[in-house]
């Protein structure tokens, strides 16, 4: 069954340029190691405002002014696929390289991650 890696997070605005360019060259080594798909996306309509009950991503990240909400995800074949691939992700060279703890363009500790089964593909 088909696995995806999802992401939510905070990026300055001023930081975009950097984070997409950061992001580029890591969806190149995750798709050299078998990734199916790789997807890095800036929120444009992501306020729930006068929705009623309904939150927005903005409100779960607490994001601040200035900053832009990244949505992101990674395919790949399998729970055990994506394991396989992101071993080899975290061994490769160019990983280390691009993400340096003084080179990320956002906090880290502000990212939101998980692994997800797909349950519908249509």
């Amino acid at each position: 069954m088909a696995y995806v890696d999802g992401f939510l997070i905070p990026v300055p605005t001023r930081n975009l340029a950097a984070y997409r360019k950061l992001s580029e060259a890591a969806g190149k080594v995750w798709m050299e190691h078998g990734a199916l798909d790789y997807k890095e996306c800036a929120g444009d309509d992501v306020n729930a405002e006068g929705m009623g009950t309904m939150t927005s991503f903005p409100k779960t990240l607490a994001t601040k002014r200035g900053e832009t909400v990244v949505f992101s995800w990674i395919l790949y074949k399998s729970r055990k696929d994506r394991d396989r691939v992101n071993a080899k992700v975290m061994a490769d060279p160019r990983m280390a390289a691009l993400c340096g703890p003084r080179d990320m363009p956002f906090e880290l500790k502000k990212m939101m991650y998980g692994g997800f089964v797909v349950k519908v593909d249509v």
